[in-house]
């Protein structure tokens, strides 16, 4: 389904690489409104450079954000003021996590880096009773509908890229810089396999090619 042509994708693929800016940390303050004012202990999985941990320790009495990309946790601990509740771990997340139980578990753009049904089951089992997950995550585009709403983001992006960029050509913020992968899963199979995972589970596509999980462990 072509909305563009080749010639002006081009053009916005131009425009995009002077004006970047992270999808990622778009959806922060989001998250932030899904989660309890204050909590005692949270986990990031995926944390790349520290932005989503950072704002997650000015609620949480600790915060533990993990990563695979030993650099990019390197940058994370150089960004961190040493008095933020914030502790960087390289880990894998199918098989090093820091001990819980957590009552907030994380993670942005990084659970398409792992095996879907595992990783939720792993997240799923590192929460308290009444403990919440929240996932921003990345589908393969299948449907009309899918293909659409991607249609509709790259024009968006150029504007939201200029406006955060302040009209300015700048270079990539530090939090894209970590390794990427194209997703593989359609949002359709995410829907179906979280809910056998996770009873209850809220997902909702979104733009900027981004969808949202928010689960909350029964009590």
């Amino acid at each position: 389904m072509k909305i563009l042509s080749p010639r002006a994708l081009r053009a916005l693929e131009r425009f995009n690489a002077a004006y970047p800016w992270d999808h990622n940390a778009h959806y922060h303050r989001w998250i932030l409104r899904q989660l309890p004012r204050r909590f005692d202990r949270a986990l990031d999985i995926g944390a790349g450079s520290g932005d989503l941990a950072r704002l997650l320790a000015v609620r949480a009495e600790s915060v533990q954000a993990v990563d695979s990309d030993p650099g990019i946790t390197t940058r994370a601990r150089t960004l961190t003021p040493a008095a933020l509740p914030v502790t960087f771990t390289v880990a894998d997340a199918m098989a090093e996590l820091p001990a819980g139980p957590y009552d907030v578990v994380t993670c942005v753009a990084t659970i398409h880096h792992l095996p879907f049904t595992q990783a939720l089951t792993r997240f799923r089992r590192s929460l308290v009773p009444g403990g919440t997950l929240v996932i921003v995550g990345l589908s393969r585009a299948r449907t009309p509908g899918d293909h659409l709403l991607g249609a509709v983001a790259i024009p968006a992006n150029a504007v939201t890229g200029w406006l955060k960029n302040r009209g300015r050509p700048s270079r990539r913020p530090v939090s894209m810089t970590a390794p990427t992968r194209a997703a593989s899963m359609s949002f359709d199979d995410i829907v179906r396999e979280a809910g056998d995972v996770l009873p209850g589970v809220r997902l909702r596509r979104r733009l900027f090619w981004r969808y949202t999980l928010v689960w909350t462990r029964p009590e």
